[in-house]
This record gives C-alpha cells, sequence and structure tokens, in this order.
C-alpha cells in the first residue's frame, strides 16, 4: 500500500491537466489512446464529468464518465502504471460514486476488455456485475467488451 495515500488529491479534471493525462492515457492504452481532442470535448460536455488522482501536483490516474437520467456510464479509468496495485482504483472509484449520488445517480455501467483480468476483477470487487458482451467492441483489434452494471 502506498504510504502516501493520505495525501492523495482527487478533484475535478481540468483542461491543464491534459498533458499528463494524455502521458498515462498512452502508458496504458498505447494502441488505442485517446486524443487531446476528445478530451477536451468530454471537458466541454455538459453531461460528463472527470476527475484526476494526484500526489504532490502530479497526476497518477484519472475517470470519467457520462451522468444521463439516473445512471453514469464511466468511460475512462486509468492509473499509472508505477501506482498500480495500492487501492488508487478504488479510492477513485469511491470518489467518482459519492460525488454523482448527489446528481440522484442511481447506477453505472462500463464496458472492459474481455482479456483485462485486472480490471474486471477490481470492478466485481467494488459491487459490477457481468451482464453482457459487446462483439467486437474495441477498433483496435475488435475484441469483446464485457458490459458491467452497479446498483448505487
Amino acid at each position: 500500500m502506498l504510504k502516501d495515500l493520505e495525501n492523495l488529491l482527487i478533484r475535478p479534471m481540468k483542461k491543464r491537466d491534459l498533458d499528463q493525462v494524455l502521458k498515462i492515457e498512452e502508458e496504458v492504452f498505447s494502441g488505442s489512446s485517446w486524443s487531446k481532442k476528445a478530451f477536451i470535448n468530454e471537458l466541454k460536455n455538459k453531461y460528463s464529468y472527470y476527475l484526476v488522482v494526484t500526489i504532490a501536483d502530479n497526476i497518477i490516474g484519472y475517470i470519467g464518465g457520462w451522468l444521463i437520467f439516473d445512471e453514469a456510464h464511466i468511460t475512462t479509468l486509468a492509473v499509472s502504471k508505477e501506482f498500480r496495485r495500492q487501492g488508487i482504483a478504488t479510492r477513485i472509484l469511491e470518489e467518482f460514486f459519492e460525488d454523482i449520488r448527489n446528481d440522484n445517480i442511481l447506477k453505472a455501467t462500463l464496458e472492459v476488455r474481455v482479456s483485462n483480468q485486472g480490471a474486471r476483477k477490481l470492478y466485481l470487487k467494488e459491487g459490477f456485475v457481468e451482464l453482457g458482451i459487446r462483439k467486437n467492441y474495441y477498433s483496435d483489434n475488435q475484441e469483446d467488451a464485457i458490459i458491467m452494471w452497479k446498483e448505487l
């Protein structure tokens, strides 16, 4: 467990954060990473909600999604490889859920690669259930996605 876990700061993502976010994006999702323009569009979207997690002003992870009616659709979650397996993804998910409950969001959904066992394990631990498959969902290699849902 990270010694300075209590020094984590989770806050809304800003446009000025994008250079650091894009470094993590490329590290984690190389080959299928989002562009700076995609993140800028997300930050402008009135239905989106994005957070970053920092230690001493260094972004080490982020989460984002769309809040539509009573549902959250998590579109991205990443933690820098250097900081994985230290509870950071769990913390940022918990903060995300706490924040969106205030907007009367009752459930959350996401897609995850069939091959991403680490993420699937995390989401199952956090109360998501696997409820379907999106065939050939990922454009980089046509891998299937598992559709997961969580009641909040």
